[in-house]
């Protein structure tokens, strides 16, 4: 029987809960004994692959390639973490939300620029006009708040999954 198949994604966040899944320490080992990662910041494979069991998403969506992507992972994850409060609510992101994508734009490369201002048009991904929620553009079986979450609770909700568990979000598991 083959092993479920974990991945992690990182929209616009960050980091901090994928720093947050490494503080599981020697947990990571027992994690992955009985999953294998298959995609994430610490995997060198560049395209999300099919047939992902379980996926912690990082971050809100923000851009046009953070919606694309959100979307390719959803089709291709049975069961798709809201990992985070930026995930979960779009926390920090989602502040630029009340200034408008132009003015952030022209306050961050040409107000605040003294050499050569101008807004990037190559290799900056175009802003959508708000930053959301992960649930706001695909459907979210799991949400796992916190900025970041602990690592207690990133380890009792993965080892709830990979058991065929359903997560206590309540915090029953959770307070080890």
């Amino acid at each position: 029987m083959s092993k479920p198949r974990v991945a992690t994604v990182w929209l616009d966040g960050c980091s901090g809960c994928h720093m947050s899944l490494i503080d599981l320490d020697e947990r990571l080992l027992e994690i992955f004994e009985r999953a294998d990662l298959v995609y994430g910041p610490l995997v060198d494979v560049k395209e999300f692959p099919e047939d992902v069991d379980v996926c912690l998403v990082e971050g809100a969506v923000s851009s046009e390639d953070d919606l694309h992507r959100i979307r390719l992972v959803r089709e291709r994850t049975k069961t798709l973490v809201a990992f985070g409060d930026c995930a979960v609510t779009s926390n920090v992101p989602g502040m630029r939300n009340p200034i408008g994508v132009q003015p952030l734009m022209d306050r961050a490369y040409r107000e605040n620029v003294t050499l050569a201002p101008q807004v990037p048009t190559r290799g900056v991904p175009p802003l959508l006009p708000t930053s959301q929620p992960v649930h706001k553009f695909v459907q979210v079986d799991v949400f796992l708040p916190g900025c970041p979450p602990h690592a207690d609770l990133i380890y009792a909700m993965l080892d709830d999954l990979l058991s065929g568990r359903v997560p206590d979000a309540a915090g029953a598991r959770f307070g080890r």
